[in-house]
């Protein structure tokens, strides 16, 4: 499900590792990712984080059962299962070390929030991206400020309302990621990526991080506590159980005319 390891150099590598399901996500996992990073984020010999996933997919967002699991929660319950996402996606982008994104293919929902809470992204000419909530009758409301933090407010009002599929080299002009590969020279110019900050002096680079969320201080626990909120109302919504059962059942959804 995840794999993760620090090596000498003190390069803390998680591998998303359910490739047979596109490294979906679901509740286990996000609370092994939590545990993991609180983990890694109090080893003194850690530098730096790369987030990796084995497999032909980065990651598909949200596993099926998982959803179908939650289309029959309640709002209270929604509440505590997006918190949960919510607490994934703040310990990954206030994670005290740099924290690189290997992006080898395709990024969907949640993936993008992952890509988007790393300090650096690379990806693959191979990847792909999109943020597919509305055609569920969801929106992306938790990963919204750091998605909105990469990329900016008017290519979001695109992404999100569109639901659109689009292409690395897209992702790189919008700034969700900032440095474009070839699959086959992906690792290496990762390597070397991870050689120039391990360089650099450690403390200075923790400071760095703490330097940029504080001078850009739009993330913080009010907008956590909507987002959540948000996203729980629309799950527990007729329009979003509609949207959901549309999916599972690939059919169209009611509002498509």
């Amino acid at each position: 499900m995840l794999q993760h390891s620090i090596d000498e150099r003190g390069v803390v590598t998680l591998t998303l590792d359910r490739p047979q399901l596109h490294n979906a996500f679901d509740d286990a996992l996000i609370a092994e990712l939590i545990r993991v990073l609180g983990l890694y984020a109090a080893n003194s010999e850690a530098r730096l984080l790369v987030l990796r996933a084995n497999g032909k997919s980065f990651s598909a967002g949200a596993d099926l059962n998982w959803m179908q699991r939650v289309a029959q929660y309640s709002f209270d319950e929604n509440k505590l299962d997006a918190e949960q996402l919510a607490e994934l996606m703040e310990r990954l982008y206030r994670f005290p070390c740099p924290t690189i994104a290997v992006v080898q293919g395709a990024a969907f929902g949640g993936g993008v929030g992952l890509v988007s809470c790393c300090d650096i992204a690379l990806a693959s000419d191979k990847a792909s991206f999109c943020l597919s909530e509305v055609k569920l009758g969801l929106v992306p409301a938790v990963i919204s400020p750091y998605v909105i933090n990469a990329i900016g407010a008017r290519q979001a009002q695109r992404y999100f309302l569109t639901a659109e599929r689009f292409s690395a080299e897209t992702a790189q002009q919008l700034g969700l990621v900032q440095q474009l590969c070839s699959s086959e020279s992906l690792n290496d110019e990762a390597d070397a990526l991870i050689n120039t900050l391990l360089t650099n002096a450690p403390h200075a680079l923790a400071a760095c991080k703490q330097l940029i969320q504080r001078v850009d201080e739009s993330i913080n626990t009010d907008l956590r506590s909507y987002t959540t909120t948000l996203i729980a109302s629309l799950r527990a919504s007729s329009e979003g159980r509609e949207g959901l059962a549309a999916f599972l059942g690939k059919r169209p959804a009611g509002w498509i005319k």
